[in-house]
C-alpha cells in the first residue's frame, strides 16, 4: 500500500455498515416481450435512507432473525448456511411487514400461505410466533442469494446487504404498509431502467446495477439456475468520484474503480475522473499523471506520462510521450523544472519521442541534463520505434530519488523489471516504497495490448505476465498505473484475468487453425476474433500472428 504520508486526503473512518437484507420477488412476465418482472415499491419521502426511491422490500436484520427458535421455524436447503438462513428469514419478515407478501407454507401439507393466512396475521406483532401459531413454516429454502452490496464508504448511513431472490407466491397480491413503502408495482428490469433514465422512476445505484444484470435473464428459472452454488453473482462496495462536475459511482469491474481506491481509499468524493490534457492529475503526493493529447483507437484517452517525486527529491518522468511541445512544457512545469531522470518503458512512437526534447527543455532552463533511461530498441523494431537511451537499464536495477523534507529523509525508488512481449525492449517500473507498478503498455485499463511480431512475442508476453504476478505477490502490489487508462486496482486479479483472456483467445486461434488449416490470416481472424468489431480486425491480425507463432513453437518438433 502507498505510504500514509503520500495520500492526498486525510484519513476518515467510514461509518460501520449495519446488517440488512432485501429480497427481489420475481415472476415471469406475460405478453410478447416476455422476460421477468420484479416487485418494487416507493420508499417514504420522509425515509432517512433513499427517500422517495423505488426499491425492493427489505430492512435491517434483527437479533431474533438469528435466534435458534427462529431458525427452527424455517425450512432450509442442506447447502444453506446459518448466515444465509438468517438473511433469508429477515427478508421474509420484511416482505410481509412492508408488502403483506408471505413466503411461508403450511407444515401439514406444504401448501403456500394464502389470503386467509395473511389476513390473520398482524404486521405489527411478532412475526415468527404468529406464523408458528397458524402452523406455517417460513420458506427460507425458496430464497436464494443473488448478490451482496455494502453501501458506499462516503455515505453517513451504511448497510451490509445481501440481495436475495424468491418467486412470488401464486395467489398473493402485494399491499404496501403505507408507512415505509408505497405504490407496489411489477416491472420488467429494462422498463424500470428506461423510466429511471426518463426521470420518472428514481432509483439508487445498487438498485440500478442489480436491474441491469437481472435484465439479462430470460426467465425466473434461469435466475435460480445461476444461483445453485449458494454464491453471489457479484459482491460490491461502490466508490464515487466526479465526472463532468457531477457525482458518479462505480462498481469493482468499472474502469475508474481502482483509481478511486488509490486516490480516495476512505470514500472521499474528491477525485475528478474527466480525461483532460491541460493539467496534471495528482494520484498521490508523489505521483502525478499528465495525459498526452493523442487520443485514438490505439491510445484510448491518450498516453499517460507520470511524474514520480516531490520538490525535496526532484522528479522522474516516466514515458514523456510523443514530441508534443505543449505536453512536454506542462510536464516540465509540473515538476518545477526539476526532472532528474527520464525513463521510457519502451520505444513506441507514443512513448519515447518526447524524451529528447524534454531533456533539452531542462538544459535550456539551466538545469542539469537528466539522463534518458530505458532499453534500446531491438533490430526487430519498426522504423518509427527506433530508440537509443543515454544509458541502458538492467533488469532489477534500482533508480533512486532522495532528499530531505520536513519529516526527514525522503526516498522514492524505482525498480526496473524487463517485460518483453509487447515490444522486445519493454520494461515496467515498481515504485518500491509505495508498492505501485507502472506497467507501460504491458497491462492496460479497458483493453488488451497489441502484440505485434516480430518485435512483439506472445510467449515472452505471457512469461512477463507471470513475472509481474510474482513481483506483485512478493511486494504487496495492489495498484497498476498503465500507460493508457485509469489506475487498475486488485493488481494480481487483473493480471490473472488478462492471462486468462489471452489463453482463451489463443484457444480460439487454435480452433480456427484446426478448422481452416489452409486458411488465410483474414479467415482466421474472422473466426478467432468474431467478438471484436470488424473495424479492429486489421489490428487484431497482429496479435493473431503472435498467437500463431506461439502455437507453432509449442508443437512437437519445434524448439
Amino acid at each position: 500500500m502507498p505510504r500514509t504520508r503520500q495520500q492526498l486526503h486525510p484519513h476518515r473512518e467510514p461509518v460501520a455498515p449495519r446488517p440488512a437484507a432485501t429480497v427481489l420477488l420475481l415472476r415471469d412476465a406475460t405478453g410478447a416481450q416476455g422476460g421477468i418482472e420484479v416487485l418494487m415499491t416507493r420508499r417514504s419521502d420522509q425515509a432517512s435512507f433513499a427517500p422517495g426511491a423505488y426499491v425492493f422490500p427489505g430492512g435491517g436484520i434483527d437479533a431474533l432473525d438469528a435466534a435458534p427458535e427462529t431458525h427452527a421455524a424455517a425450512d432450509r436447503r442442506p447447502t444453506q448456511s446459518d448466515l444465509h438462513l438468517t438473511q433469508a428469514i429477515a427478508a421474509i419478515r420484511e416482505s410481509f411487514e412492508e408488502l403483506g407478501v408471505l413466503l411461508a407454507r403450511h407444515a401439514a401439507d406444504g401448501r403456500w400461505a394464502g389470503a386467509s393466512d395473511i389476513a390473520a396475521l398482524d404486521r405489527h406483532q411478532p412475526f415468527v410466533a404468529q406464523c408458528s401459531a397458524r402452523g406455517l413454516r417460513l420458506a427460507a429454502d425458496s430464497v436464494f442469494l443473488l448478490a451482496h452490496w455494502t453501501t458506499d464508504r462516503d455515505l453517513p448511513r451504511r448497510f451490509d446487504v445481501p440481495f436475495l431472490v424468491a418467486r412470488m407466491p401464486a395467489g398473493q397480491e402485494p399491499v404496501a404498509d403505507e408507512a415505509e413503502q408505497f405504490e407496489p408495482v411489477w416491472v420488467r428490469p429494462a422498463d424500470a431502467l428506461a423510466r429511471h433514465e426518463a426521470g420518472q422512476f428514481f432509483m439508487i445505484f445498487p438498485t440500478i446495477r442489480t436491474l441491469r444484470r437481472l435484465a439479462a435473464f430470460a426467465t425466473t428459472q434461469a435466475v435460480f439456475d445461476a444461483l445453485a452454488d449458494e454464491q453471489p453473482l457479484w459482491t460490491s462496495c461502490p466508490r464515487a468520484g466526479t465526472l463532468a462536475g457531477k457525482e458518479a459511482r462505480y462498481m469493482e469491474g468499472d474502469l475508474p474503480y481502482g483509481e478511486l481506491a488509490l486516490v480516495c481509499p476512505d470514500g472521499q468524493i474528491a477525485h475528478p475522473l474527466d480525461w483532460q490534457t491541460e493539467r496534471p492529475v495528482p494520484l498521490l503526493r508523489n505521483v502525478q499523471r499528465l495525459t498526452a493529447p493523442n487520443p485514438g483507437v490505439m491510445t484510448g484517452p491518450g498516453t499517460n506520462s507520470y511524474l514520480v517525486g516531490e520538490p525535496a527529491t526532484g522528479y522522474a518522468a516516466i514515458d514523456p510521450g510523443p514530441a508534443d511541445t505543449d505536453h512536454l512544457d506542462k510536464l516540465w512545469r509540473a515538476a518545477g523544472g526539476d526532472i532528474r531522470m527520464i525513463v521510457c518503458t519502451h520505444s513506441h512512437p507514443d512513448h519515447a519521442p518526447g524524451a529528447a526534447p524534454l531533456q533539452a527543455l531542462c538544459v535550456q532552463a539551466g538545469r542539469a541534463r537528466p539522463p534518458i533511461l530505458g532499453l534500446p530498441s531491438a533490430p526487430t523494431a519498426r522504423a518509427a520505434s527506433q530508440f537509443t537511451p543515454d544509458r541502458s537499464l538492467q533488469n532489477n536495477e534500482l533508480l533512486a530519488l532522495s532528499g530531505k523534507g520536513p519529516e526527514g529523509e525522503i526516498t522514492h525508488t524505482l525498480q526496473v523489471v524487463h517485460t518483453p512481449g509487447h515490444a522486445a525492449n519493454h520494461l515496467c517500473l515498481l515504485l518500491v516504497e509505495d508498492a505501485l507498478l507502472f506497467s507501460g503498455d504491458h497491462i492496460l485499463n479497458g483493453s488488451t495490448t497489441v502484440v505485434d511480431p516480430p518485435d512483439g512475442n506472445m510467449a515472452d508476453y505471457l512469461d512477463s505476465l507471470d513475472r509481474l504476478d510474482a513481483l506483485c505477490a512478493a511486494q504487496g502490489v495492489e495498484f497498476i498505473l498503465p500507460a493508457h487508462g485509469y489506475v487498475i486496482g486488485d493488481a494480481r486479479s487483473a493480471i490473472a484475468r488478462l492471462k486468462a483472456h489471452r489463453l482463451a483467445r489463443e484457444a480460439k486461434v487454435l480452433a480456427a487453425l484446426q478448422a481452416l488449416p489452409e486458411g488465410t490470416m483474414d479467415d482466421w481472424v474472422r473466426h478467432a476474433y468474431d467478438d471484436v468489431p470488424e473495424r479492429m480486425w486489421p489490428v487484431a491480425q497482429r496479435s493473431l500472428l503472435a498467437h500463431v507463432e506461439r502455437i507453432r513453437s509449442l508443437q512437437p518438433g519445434n524448439d
